[in-house]
C-alpha cells in the first residue's frame, strides 16, 4: 500500500480514538475546545504511525496499540503548544494555522497542554486490552522520553543556546532529545504492545528509530531552505533570519543532504533482519527523506 495512504488510515484510526476520548461532557466546553483544536490541526502522525507499524510487522492487532498510538500524540502534541508560547518559542503559527495561544489565550494553552500531558498516561492506564505489565512499562518508556532524559532536557539545551555556535556534536545530542527521543519512545512502544519483539529485534528498531528521528530533523532544516511558506507553513528561511543552528548552517546545504542520505541508509539498514515485513517502515523512512512539509 502507498505510504500517504497508510498515513491517512492510520491518522484516521487514531484520530477516531481521541475524538471518543476528548468528546464528552465538561464544566469547561473552551478547554476541551483547545484540546481538540490543538490535536486536530494537520499533524502527520507520524509518531502513532510507528507505534501502529512496528505492532504489525510484529504480528500485534491494531486494537493493542490503539491507546499507545493516541497517547504518544498527546503527548507530542501537548509539547508543541507549549513551545509555542511566549516564553519559548514565542510562534504565532504552527502548521499554517494560529498557535493555540494565539487563537485562544496563553492561560488556556498552558492548560490544554497540561491536559493533553494527563490524557496520554490516562489512555494507557484505562487500556483494557494491556496487561499491567506493559501498561507500567509503556507509561516508564513515555516519561523517560519525554521528561528530563528526553525532550524536555532538549527543548531546555535549545532555549538555553539561542545565538550560541554549536558544534555539530552538540546540534545532534540536542535533536536527539528534543525530536528523537519521542519517536524512538514510539517504535518501542509498538514493539512493547506486540509483546513478542526480541531483545535483538529491539536493538535493531531502535537503530531504525534513532536514524529516522534525525533524518527528519535534517530535512526540516533543508525545507527552511528550499521549501515554500506555503507548503512548510511558516516563512521560507525563518531559521536563517533567527540564526538558529541547523545543519546546512554548519555542514552546508549539500553537506546536509549527503547527511540525509547517510541516516536513510543507516535507518534502512538497521531493518535487514525484518527482510520484506519491513517494508513499510522502509516506506515511511522513504517518506520522511523526500517530504516537502
Amino acid at each position: 500500500m502507498e505510504i500517504r495512504t497508510l498515513l491517512k488510515n492510520h491518522r484516521e484510526r487514531v484520530d477516531s480514538y481521541l475524538k471518543a476520548c476528548i468528546d464528552q461532557d465538561s464544566i469547561d466546553p473552551v478547554l476541551q475546545s483547545s484540546m481538540q483544536y490543538s490535536l486536530f490541526n494537520g499533524g502527520k502522525r507520524v509518531r502513532p504511525t510507528l507505534v501502529y507499524m512496528v505492532n504489525s510487522m510484529l504480528g500485534g492487532t491494531p486494537e493493542k496499540a490503539d491507546s499507545a498510538a493516541a497517547a504518544i500524540e498527546c503527548l507530542h502534541s501537548y509539547s508543541l503548544v507549549h513551545d509555542d508560547l511566549p516564553a519559548m518559542d514565542d510562534d504565532e503559527l504552527r502548521r499554517g494555522k494560529p498557535t493555540c495561544h494565539i487563537a485562544y489565550d496563553e492561560a488556556t494553552a498552558i492548560l490544554a497542554g497540561d491536559a493533553l500531558q494527563c490524557l496520554a498516561f490516562e489512555l494507557i492506564s484505562n487500556d483494557d486490552q494491556l496487561a499491567d505489565t506493559i501498561k507500567v512499562e509503556l507509561i516508564k518508556q513515555l516519561c523517560q522520553a519525554s521528561g528530563h532524559q528526553g525532550m524536555v532536557v532538549g527543548q531546555s539545551f535549545d532555549l538555553r543556546h539561542v545565538g550560541k555556535a554549536l558544534t555539530i556534536d552538540q546540534l545532534e545530542a540536542m535533536h536527539q532529545h528534543k525530536t528523537g527521543a519521542l519517536l524512538c519512545c514510539a517504535v518501542m512502544m509498538g514493539a512493547l504492545v506486540s509483546n513478542t519483539a526480541s531483545d535483538a529485534q529491539q536493538e535493531s528498531l531502535l537503530a531504525y528509530a534513532k536514524a529516522i528521528g534525525l533524518a527528519f530533523q535534517v530535512q526540516d532544516d533543508i525545507l527552511d531552505i528550499e521549501g515554500e511558506s506555503t507548503v512548510i507553513g511558516k516563512p521560507q528561511g525563518s531559521d536563517v533570519d533567527l540564526n538558529k543552528p541547523t545543519y546546512p548552517a554548519l555542514l552546508g546545504l549539500e553537506g546536509a543532504k549527503i547527511k540525509l542520505n547517510q541516516l536513510h541508509h543507516d535507518a534502512v539498514s538497521a531493518l535487514a533482519s525484518f527482510g520484506p515485513d519491513a517494508s513499510e517502515l522502509i516506506a515511511l523512512a522513504d517518506f520522511i527523506v523526500q517530504r516537502d512539509h
